[in-house]
């Protein structure tokens, strides 16, 4: 008889990766990292415990999108005012806060609940090549298809 093993938050070895961002497909980036943060790569994945490794991706200023995507993809926020709902495209977002739009695509993309929020607090986002994680040795991961 064989019995199915769960795995122990304590059993979980988390590991560190760097991204390098530049020139590479918002979606792609996005799917990978949320792929990878919520440990489903493991063979010791389970739903319920955090599993997954943390990601950090440089060069987030430099991550390009297809099509007319650019201009016409829109992101919402709200002020809490009435009326206050504020809408920014890609192009601005990626100007005024590099790295934000791929911050939300990944928080999308993972569980909501806190095991979700635990999770989107392993992904570092900076926008320029320098990151304050060397102590950590983080191993570069290579994405197949991401590059434009």
């Amino acid at each position: 008889m064989t019995t199915t093993v769960s795995a122990k938050p304590a059993d979980v070895k988390h590991e560190w990766f760097v991204i390098d961002a530049t020139d590479m497909v918002l979606g792609r980036v996005a799917s990978e990292a949320a792929h990878r943060l919520r440990g489903k790569h493991k063979a010791i994945y389970t739903p319920h415990v955090d599993t997954g490794d943390f990601i950090v991706v440089i060069n987030a200023s430099k991550l390009k999108v297809t099509g007319s995507k650019e201009l016409n993809k829109m992101y919402y926020r709200h002020t809490g005012y009435p009326g206050g709902i504020r809408e920014t495209n890609f192009r601005d977002m990626q100007a005024k806060h590099p790295g934000r739009a791929l911050e939300k695509a990944v928080k999308g993309m993972l569980p909501k609940g806190p095991l979700g929020y635990a999770m989107i607090k392993k992904l570092k986002v900076y926008g320029g090549a320098e990151h304050p994680h060397t102590a950590q040795q983080p191993k570069p991961l290579d994405i197949p298809g991401a590059k434009k």
